[in-house]
């Protein structure tokens, strides 16, 4: 009999299907970069200063930072249910893994949007 692991009512199927799409916004933002790099003339703080001033850039670079660490947060959330058995510490782990995220979302959202 399979066991609920304390799952917060998540499906095996959402998990697969949220990873593949930010797989997919992660592997657009390296083309998007890596074509960048491609035409540029030359690469010094002032280019990169106006590339990231634009729109266009800036959300897809939150796209991307939510991307990655939804994609982190699924993985290690896996992680821990397989191999932390005791409820109590997987909980105390996942708290300060979230916490860390979140504070990673909101310090990379200050830097992209210039705070």
């Amino acid at each position: 009999m399979v066991n609920n692991t304390f799952a917060l009512s998540r499906k095996g199927i959402q998990d697969w299907l949220i990873l593949r799409i930010a797989a997919i916004i992660i592997f657009l933002y390296i083309i998007y970069i890596c074509t960048f790099l491609i035409h540029v003339d030359e690469l010094n703080y002032y280019t990169w200063h106006n590339f990231f001033q634009h729109t266009v850039t800036k959300i897809f670079t939150m796209l991307m930072i939510l991307s990655v660490l939804i994609h982190g947060w699924i993985g290690v959330w896996q992680v821990l249910t397989d191999y932390v058995k005791l409820v109590f510490l997987r909980l105390i782990i996942q708290l300060i893994i979230i916490l860390g995220l979140i504070s990673y979302a909101i310090y990379g959202f200050i830097i992209v949007c210039g705070g």
